[in-house]
């Protein structure tokens, strides 16, 4: 089987926003806040991984029982064992893109980002 990539880490309690190097020219402390992007590739990847384990688990006790020798009595049931091993594959597969797609996003998405702090600022 494959194995999954990174998995998106939610925020964990008392994580601090990354810390901001105070220059000569900064008066006031740069605001963060998580990003609400990154929120939602964390939310995509709790909801989508139980319904992945879910379709696999299926198909592999399909699977599991095609290949039994009292489940077929004619010869055509080493096809059917075949067709159904072909989309275990499949959902290994979908699995894969699935997860590797909210990871590559999450990857590139940054964690924190700068928040509006509803102050007005000189040179915006």
């Amino acid at each position: 089987m494959y194995v999954d990539p990174p998995a998106p880490r939610p925020r964990e309690l008392g994580e601090m926003p990354p810390a901001t190097a105070t220059g000569p020219l900064d008066e006031q402390p740069r605001v963060w806040e998580f990003n609400p992007e990154y929120q939602r590739l964390v939310t995509a990847w709790q909801e989508a991984l139980p319904l992945l384990e879910q379709l696999a688990s299926a198909v592999d006790k399909v699977y599991a029982r095609a290949r039994s020798p009292q489940t077929w009595d004619a010869p055509v049931g080493s096809r059917y064992v075949e067709d159904i091993g072909q989309w275990r594959n499949r959902v290994a597969l979908y699995r894969q893109a699935v997860l590797t797609a909210i990871s590559d996003e999450a990857a590139d998405t940054p964690r924190w980002i700068p928040a509006p702090a509803g102050a007005p600022h000189a040179f915006s």
